[in-house]
């Protein structure tokens, strides 16, 4: 019976394995989004998971971390910076790397990547060296490279676009396994091909290394790190009861040097080989694993009734939590884009479609207007439509040549700019400060609705449609398009009058 419920015992998830999967559902709830092949950019995604879990995956209910404070460095003169920083020290301060061990979904996948039967490489000196290469990841992707381009007024999140593998595995591979993104395959390209290959060697890196890519490139782990010292959660030694044996050293799959250092992710295993019982968890009675407790029978006894209470109740709240965001995600009813106003299929945005049309609210530097504009109604001109944000790096980069167009021809084309629902609120400041008199006009896409009903490659921005004096699409450009490029187009189309 004993080896019975040993065997059940070793096949049942430990509870450092339950948060882990906890955590992942309640970062990824946006469930319908791995159906539908689109992600969720309601207001929640204005706040940041703990751990690496990337914005543009299809589950994702919050921002990552990372991704959001290289973004917040081009916001000159604006809070974001500052509240990216205070929310990633918060999370630093109350937790350092123990939410690498128990908060992060990248990390859960890495754990059972490594569960896979395979000879293991056991950590070593070149290991403990190359354990340091994060930090220079950390520096360079994501402070100097977002820094520099913040002062060109348009951010860059170099880790997130050149290298993260989260992103690819979570976000990219999420959103082009599904059918209603095919036709993204086509787009892809070099970098993608970099990103994949990165990505691939990650997911087979941690088969055989232990969280190859925690121990080695994470930033934000490097970053966490720094704080596991004076974190409220996380792993502590009584030194007085320490005899220096080093098993816990030898124990940890981790580069650690001592216990609880930069390198330590809170994971436990040192916990159960302890001979003095002088390694424990911060807030014991919260996370108190059972082995902690073998030596002392009674007084075991006794912790484990008291904290019972506690485990139940974290339990419950989580759970609660869980089933409340999966509930709003997926099925309370969302606002619907405007019905279109045909359906024989002559009105789309593909090339010869008609456009639809809509009225699009106005806005300058002052916000706004109080007046509409119909890109489908503007008869005799060209129009050109481009959907824009604050916060895309390539959109900001292309629209100093939209406005250059709009101005040399301002009597044949209209160009608008239209900035979408998410980060609308520093367009109007975006645009005092870079196109005041521009000529182009500037719309907000409430709710992002203009966007769905001319049903635009998924979630893709900038994305830019060009159409004749009849309101026909004559370009669909999905990409960043320069003023050469827009330029040729509308000779060609005003030639043909």
């Amino acid at each position: 019976m004993t080896k019975i419920k040993e065997k059940i015992k070793s096949i049942l998830p430990t509870k450092r394995r339950l948060i882990q999967l906890y955590s992942a559902l309640l970062f990824n709830a946006n469930i319908k989004g791995f159906f539908n092949g689109k992600i969720y950019k309601g207001p929640l995604k204005n706040l940041c998971t703990p751990g690496l879990n990337c914005y543009s995956c299809p589950g994702a209910s919050g921002s990552c971390p990372l991704g959001a404070l290289q973004n917040s460095l081009a916001e000159t003169g604006k809070s974001a910076p500052y509240y990216m920083l205070g929310i990633i020290l918060l999370y630093g301060i109350l937790f350092g790397r123990f939410i690498c061990g128990f908060l992060c979904p990248f990390g859960l996948i890495q754990d059972l990547l490594y569960k896979i039967k395979t000879p293991k490489l056991k950590k070593n000196k070149i290991t403990k060296i190359l354990s340091y290469f994060k930090y220079v990841v950390l520096v360079f992707f994501v402070i100097i490279v977002p820094l520099m381009y913040a002062f060109r007024d348009f951010p860059l999140p170099a880790f997130c676009k050149y290298i993260c593998p989260a992103g690819t595995l979570e976000g990219a591979m999420g959103l082009l396994s599904n059918k209603v993104n095919e036709s993204e395959l086509a787009r892809l390209g070099p970098l993608f091909t970099w990103k994949f290959a990165l990505m691939v060697s990650t997911v087979v890196g941690a088969i055989f290394i232990y969280r190859i890519f925690c121990r080695f490139v994470c930033p934000l782990g490097a970053l966490y790190g720094l704080f596991n010292r004076i974190s409220v959660l996380g792993i502590k030694l009584d030194k007085p009861k320490c005899v220096d044996c080093g098993l816990c050293i030898s124990k940890c799959k981790m580069d650690i040097h001592s216990v609880g250092d930069a390198e330590c992710i809170s994971c436990g295993d040192c916990v159960s080989v302890c001979p003095t019982k002088a390694i424990s968890y911060k807030g014991g009675k919260i996370i108190l694993p059972e082995n902690e407790i073998e030596g002392a029978p009674a007084e075991a006894r006794a912790k484990k009734s008291r904290s019972r209470a506690v485990k139940i109740l974290i339990a419950s709240v989580m759970s609660l939590t869980l089933i409340g965001a999966l509930v709003y995600y997926n099925f309370i009813d969302k606002a619907e884009p405007p019905a279109p106003p045909v359906t024989d299929g002559e009105y789309g945005s593909e090339i010869g479609d008609k456009c639809y049309g809509a009225d699009i609210p106005l806005f300058d530097e002052t916000g706004e207007l109080g007046t509409t504009f119909n890109p489908a109604n503007n008869a005799g001109k060209i129009t050109v439509i481009n959907f824009w944000g604050t916060w895309c790096g390539p959109c900001k980069e292309e629209l100093p040549d939209f406005d250059r167009i709009a101005g040399e021809y301002a009597d044949t084309v209209t160009v608008i700019a239209i900035h979408t629902e998410y980060r609308y609120s520093t367009a109007a400041d975006y645009v005092l400060n870079n196109f005041k008199d521009s000529n182009m006009l500037f719309g907000r896409d409430v709710n992002d609705a203009y966007y769905a009903l001319l049903d635009l490659a998924n979630d893709t921005y900038p994305i830019t449609l060009v159409l004749d004096g009849e309101g026909t699409v004559i370009e669909t450009i999905v990409d960043v398009i320069h003023y050469d490029d827009l330029k040729a187009i509308i000779d060609g189309e005003l030639n043909k009058q």
